[in-house]
């Protein structure tokens, strides 16, 4: 989460801002290093060194991981040592350890950022001093060879699929805990790791070497999606690291080139839904997607029609797979064909949009309304539907002028709709005109408070608000003054009915507390106390504790909190 460098204490558990705290102060931050712009780097000594690095945008903490194995909140002590290092001259903290003489060197002095010190050290080494560096942490380290390797690939004659696919394992394993689990804070060093690689490839195939990105990203979701057996990604890091490879794959789609590559990535694509390789997710739609992409002729198709007749399961998957198929035979045989196929499956709601809106915009209105009238009567079940297809019916009669129908249709959108796609209350207004609205206002209010019981209120209120009618709205409130609703309407009425909203108010106080203990409802009701003296209620705010104070002497944390108002 994002939280303002600035006042970042109040944003982080008291316990785990203590801890962080004191392994500041007790000199735990062994150093602290600017890596890039707004990038910091710092090592924390804990059960051992941990490596914590922020990320710091226009005063915003906007990244922040640490490698040890806390798993229990957002931040742990050693990222809070970190930032309390980075705001101690602004917090006025000191560390115990540190000398005077150089706490103020360091404040006259703004040492080099990493970056900058790197740059200086390879200027002057020489090609051998680095070759050697590089061939010793390559033989010490299979993180660091991974890394190399794969940022040199288009070098190495060895480069296949199954190497990267050893890199990502070789991550996720060092991640994983003793039970073979990656918990949520590993996962994300492990996202972190991914997107390095992802990003590496995403630098091949913008320099045409599209089987090194091929190999990275089909190997990233392939063990990716095989870790989301094993690994806890409540945060994304898994997922969107899928995504990005995916994403990756589909560029190697559009720009494929190549026939040998456009093959390539194809038979890729056939062959992981046959081999089932992301079966249940949705990336298995996105390779047959990718193949719809790269297929050329009627064998090609063929192949992808034959997956397609497979593709079974929820009605979710049956929409899909005629989505796809759609496309197919658009693309294979031609818009009319493709134009038989869909008006043969408007059960499909994507069908049925898809044929209205081009009825529509051919203005074949009668056509684009009958379809839209069979969708109402078919799909009378998922309410959601019906109201896409009277929106439809509404936009038809517009385009027609048919008065009476925009009416009834405008009429029914505002009292069952949630969603709106026009304002239709002002539809409703403009056609039923100044002097006949009085009397369809009152029939309309009566309409909605016996078909919408659940938003009567809300709606009721918001019409007496639109027209202005503060009396209504008052008596209303009255008939049901929860504390809510009363502050929802205060800022309409506060102006003429002060006194009555106070009244309303004390009411509300008082049967809240009836019904509600507990320190939380407490605040609560005196937040509302609070709104009282605001319009002028301090007399009765006064009256009402001592009330209170005397018929609730006995809760005590209901009396602390009154003392407070």
């Amino acid at each position: 989460m994002n939280i303002p460098l600035n006042g970042f204490d109040e944003h982080i558990d008291e316990t785990i801002l203590k801890r962080g705290l004191s392994y500041f102060r007790k000199g735990n931050v062994l150093s602290f290093e600017e890596t890039g712009p707004g990038e910091y780097e710092a090592i924390v000594a804990g059960t051992e060194d941990y490596t914590v690095r922020l990320t710091i945008q226009n005063r915003m903490v906007t990244e922040h991981t640490c490698n040890c194995p806390y798993d229990l909140g957002p931040f742990c002590k050693h990222e809070v040592a970190a930032l309390f290092h980075l705001q101690q001259d602004d917090l006025g903290l000191k560390v115990k350890t540190a000398s005077s003489q150089a706490a103020r060197n360091a404040k006259t002095k703004k040492p080099k950022t990493i970056t900058n010190r790197v740059n200086e050290l390879l200027g002057k080494a020489t090609a051998e001093e680095l070759r050697n560096f590089l061939r010793e942490h390559a033989a010490g380290s299979a993180s660091f060879r991974n890394l190399l390797l794969a940022s040199f690939a288009q070098h190495d004659a060895g480069e296949s699929k199954a190497g990267y696919a050893k890199q990502v394992k070789s991550i996720l394993r060092s991640a994983c805990d003793r039970q073979g689990f990656v918990n949520w804070s590993a996962a994300s060093h492990v996202g972190h790791a991914v997107i390095k690689l992802l990003t590496l490839a995403r630098q091949r195939l913008q320099a045409a070497h599209w089987e090194s990105a091929f190999f990275i990203s089909t190997s990233v979701m392939e063990e990716m999606v095989a870790a989301l057996q094993f690994a806890d990604d409540s945060n994304g890091d898994i997922g969107s690291c899928i995504r990005e490879a995916c994403e990756l794959m589909y560029d190697l789609a559009r720009q494929h080139g190549s026939e040998e590559r456009r093959r390539v990535i194809l038979d890729y694509c056939l062959t992981s839904f046959d081999k089932g390789i992301y079966s249940g997710w949705d990336w298995e739609v996105d390779m047959l997607r990718i193949s719809l992409i790269l297929l050329v002729g009627k064998d090609e198709a063929e192949r992808l029609s034959l997956r397609l007749d497979r593709w079974k399961g929820s009605d979710y998957r049956a929409e899909i797979g005629q989505k796809l198929r759609y496309e197919l035979v658009a693309k294979t045989e031609g818009e009319a064909a493709a134009d038989r196929y869909l008006f043969a499956n408007l059960a499909n709601p994507t069908f049925r949009r898809i044929a209205i809106t081009k009825a529509f915009d051919v203005q074949q209105y009668e056509k684009a309304r009958q379809i839209a009238l069979e969708g109402v009567e078919c799909d009378q079940k998922m309410h959601g539907l019906v109201i896409d297809w009277t929106e439809w019916l509404l936009k038809i009669a517009q385009a027609t002028e048919d008065h009476v129908k925009v009416i009834e249709y405008a009429r029914y959108l505002f009292i069952r709709s949630s969603r709106h796609e026009q304002d239709y209350y002002e539809v409703l207004k403009r056609q039923i005109g100044t002097e006949a609205w009085p009397l369809y206002l009152e029939e309309l209010i009566r309409d909605i408070v016996e078909k919408n019981c659940f938003l009567a209120f809300e709606m009721v209120a918001g019409i007496f608000v639109r027209e202005c009618m503060w009396n209504r709205l008052l008596e209303l409130l009255g008939k049901s003054p929860s504390l809510d609703r009363i502050a929802q309407q205060e800022s309409f009425l506060a102006k003429e009915y002060a006194a009555e909203l106070i009244g309303l108010y004390g009411e509300g106080v008082i049967e809240y507390l009836r019904q509600h203990t507990g320190r939380n409802h407490y605040q609560t009701a005196c937040r509302f106390l609070r709104r009282m003296n605001k319009l002028g209620g301090r007399k009765q705010v006064q009256a009402l504790i001592s009330s209170l104070r005397l018929e609730y002497s006995n809760r005590r944390a209901l009396l602390e909190e009154l003392e407070k108002v």
